[in-house]
């Protein structure tokens, strides 16, 4: 089976999901992870107010240097010790920047995270 992206109305779709939304940082650059301080956060972190994922809480958000209001990239993320999956959207982020939020959500063996990136110009 060959692998399909999203269709091409995703992008600005998530673009709208995120337009006028207020993103609230709960975790911020370089602080510690509440159940592994081993683990620092390479980018802001946090959720958009007002919106309501899978575990009930708001949909949680990576936060690059670019412009929040533009979705980067999304990553499905699967937790075995909470037992979850969950969507995250980067919000701004450079191609570096989604590289770290990758290599964050695949450190440890009880998480992982499959990445797509918006394609170039979309």
């Amino acid at each position: 089976m060959r692998a399909v992206g999203p269709p091409e109305r995703f992008w600005p779709f998530a673009d709208g999901f995120v337009a006028g939304t207020r993103v609230v940082i709960d975790r911020p650059r370089g602080s510690a992870h509440p159940r592994f301080p081993q683990i620092a956060y390479p980018l802001d972190y946090g959720y958009l107010e007002g919106t309501r994922a899978i575990d009930g809480d708001g949909v949680d958000v990576w936060c690059g240097s670019g412009d929040r209001g533009r979705v980067a990239a999304v990553v499905a993320s699967l937790d075995l010790t909470k037992r979850d999956g969950e969507l995250k959207l980067l919000l701004g982020c450079t191609a570096d920047e989604v590289e770290l939020v990758r290599a964050f959500h695949n450190q440890s063996d009880w998480v992982a995270g499959a990445l797509i990136a918006r394609p170039e110009g979309v």
